[in-house]
């Protein structure tokens, strides 16, 4: 942070080194990703990531989109909230690992998901997510914000992908990842833009507008430099490590905790099976809504 108040200070030379600091975090993150830096670009939250996305579909009646029914509000309300035409939420129930594909047809556009569900602590399968949209030419869109930091990731499997930084990757609030899958992808264009999100020399309103052309048409605006100077800072620590150590142990934790729950006859809400949970340990608790703002009425929230 100091860092960046004395670039921000420094004028052009400060300027300068805050791209510098830009171009530093997309490559920290295409390496923890296992991507390129040019497929990375930022936002401000997860909610304005999946904004651009459902403001660049061609929506036609009868669309929907395939989603658990305790799926994250930011990866649902941009979507749910459209009016011209309303896109229908097709919920998958219960706690099947299968239970999306019964979601997903020939009406579905998007697929859309955690990685790591913030309720219950649940690993989705994204392989047999892919293959679902695969199937019937929808799109896959992943939110890794729970995963991201100490789960190994290939975020080559979804089409866009998003994570907020202030979780696992150590990062802070007002700034979040943008991937777009530019194989599977090629042609994609957000319906909005900004001066940031402009290619160079676009200046002339006489003639079509220009947009970056990598993963940066996502931002808009300026970046929010001071919390990717710390995202950036946090991405160099966290590549002295290898992701599947860091899972080992984070999970070996996670297991002993679960295990030790269940012996003392605790109602969990996480899978049991390392293969299907991520790092959260979630109890089911009547009582959970009280101390939650915000948690709708009933619900067990995640301890």
């Amino acid at each position: 942070m100091l860092r960046y108040v004395e670039d921000k200070s420094s004028g052009p030379s400060g300027r300068a080194n805050q791209e510098r600091q830009v171009e530093g975090a997309r490559a920290g993150m295409a390496r923890l990703w296992g991507v390129l830096p040019g497929d990375i670009g930022f936002v401000s939250n997860v909610a304005e990531g999946v904004s651009i996305v459902a403001e660049s579909i061609d929506w036609r009646e009868g669309d929907s989109v395939a989603i658990d029914a305790h799926e994250y509000p930011s990866v649902v309300a941009p979507i749910a909230l459209r009016r011209q035409p309303s896109i229908r939420l097709r919920q998958a129930q219960g706690n099947d690992q299968g239970r999306l594909a019964s979601c997903v047809d020939a009406s579905t556009r998007i697929i859309a998901t955690s990685y790591i569900s913030y309720l219950t602590g649940e690993r989705v399968d994204l392989t047999a997510l892919r293959a679902l949209a695969d199937k019937v030419g929808a799109l896959l869109l992943v939110d890794f914000t729970l995963a991201s930091g100490y789960l190994p990731i290939d975020a080559s499997i979804a089409d866009f992908a998003f994570s907020a930084c202030y979780k696992w990757m150590l990062g802070i609030t007002g700034v979040a990842v943008a991937y777009w899958n530019r194989e599977r992808q090629p042609d994609w264009s957000p319906a909005t833009a900004g001066w940031h999100s402009l290619a160079p020399g676009s200046s002339s309103y006489d003639k079509p507008l220009m947009l970056q052309p990598d993963a940066m048409r996502f931002t808009r605006g300026n970046p929010a430099h001071c919390s990717i100077y710390v995202l950036n800072s946090a991405l160099s620590y966290l590549s002295q490590y290898d992701m599947r150590d860091v899972q080992r142990h984070v999970q070996t934790l996670t297991a002993a905790l679960l295990a030790q729950l269940a012996t003392s006859k605790i109602s969990l809400m996480t899978p049991s099976d390392p293969a299907r949970h991520g790092a959260s340990v979630c109890i089911a608790s009547p009582r959970a809504h009280r101390g939650m703002i915000g948690a709708p009425e009933g619900f067990g929230a995640p301890h």
